[in-house]
C-alpha cells in the first residue's frame, strides 16, 4: 500500500494498492486424440545459418548441395531433455492457450501475463523448455511440404501416434482466471488449437488436424511454490 502526500499543486492525499500475486496451479494428465508431429529447429541447420551469414556475400559461390540424411533430419528435430526423455516445447501449450482466448472473447494481452507452464525439464541441445511425454512412441514420419517459396520438398519428423500422454503443469493468475476457466481452457486447447506440426491453429495453413488432445484428469496445486 502506498500513500500520496499533498503536493504544492494542492492535490489531496490518495492510497492506491496493489494486491501481490495470486498465482494459483493446476496439473492436467492429457492423451493425445490425434498423432503429435515435432518440428525441432536443428543444430545442423543453426550451424549452415550461420556459416552462411559468416561468409557473407560470398556464401553461395560455387557451393555444392549436399545430399539429404533424412535419418539425421528425424534425429534432430527431436525434442530431447538432459536426462534423455522426449518432451514437448512447453511454450507450446502456452501459445495454444493464450490463442485459445480468441474464441472465448478474453483478452490475449492478459492472458499473456496470466498463464505459464511449469517445465519439467531442458532441451540438451538449445534449452527449450520441456514437458515430458510420459507415453508413447517416437515413430519416423515423412512428409511432403511447401518451403517459403513455393517449391515443395520431403520434410522427416518425429511422430507420435494417437494415445500419446503428458501431465501439463499450469501457474494462472487466479485472479484473472478461475480453475474451471483455465481447465475450459486447456479442453480449447486440445480440441480446437492444438499443438505441434499440423495443428488446426497453424499459422500458415488450417493443418492436418494432428496434435489434439483430450483432458483426462486435472487437479489443484495447494501451492504454487511446489511447481517452481
Amino acid at each position: 500500500m502506498a500513500k500520496i502526500k499533498q503536493d504544492d499543486a494542492g492535490f489531496s492525499g490518495e492510497q492506491i494498492t496493489i494486491p501481490p500475486p495470486n498465482l494459483k496451479v493446476a496439473v492436467f494428465k492429457i492423451r493425445g486424440s490425434a498423432p503429435y508431429v515435432q518440428n525441432k529447429f536443428s543444430s545442423k541447420a543453426r550451424e549452415m545459418m550461420r556459416a552462411s551469414q559468416e561468409a557473407g556475400s560470398t556464401a553461395k559461390k560455387g557451393r555444392k548441395r549436399e545430399p539429404k540424411n533424412f535419418q539425421q533430419c528425424f534425429e534432430q528435430a527431436t525434442h530431447i531433455s538432459d536426462e534423455g526423455w522426449y518432451g514437448i516445447p512447453a511454450p507450446a501449450f502456452r501459445n495454444a492457450a493464450v490463442s485459445a482466448c480468441k474464441i472465448c472473447g478474453f483478452h490475449m494481452t492478459k492472458a499473456k501475463l496470466s498463464i505459464f507452464i511449469v517445465q519439467d525439464g531442458f532441451d540438451k541441445d538449445d534449452g527449450t523448455p520441456l514437458i515430458k511425454i510420459t507415453k508413447g512412441e517416437r515413430i519416423y514420419h515423412e512428409g511432403a511440404v511447401r518451403n517459403a517459396t513455393g517449391v515443395a520438398d520431403l520434410r522427416a519428423r518425429p511422430m507420435w501416434r494417437e494415445g500419446w500422454e503428458a501431465d501439463v503443469c499450469v501457474r494462472f493468475d487466479a485472479d484473472q482466471f478461475t480453475l474451471e476457466d483455465i481447465a475450459n481452457l486447456m479442453a480449447r486447447v486440445g480440441m480446437q488449437v492444438g499443438i505441434g506440426g499440423g495443428r488446426p491453429d497453424s499459422k500458415k495453413s488450417s493443418g492436418m488436424g494432428w496434435g489434439l488432445f483430450d483432458i483426462r484428469q486435472s487437479e489443484e496445486s495447494a501451492d504454487a511454490q511446489q511447481a517452481a
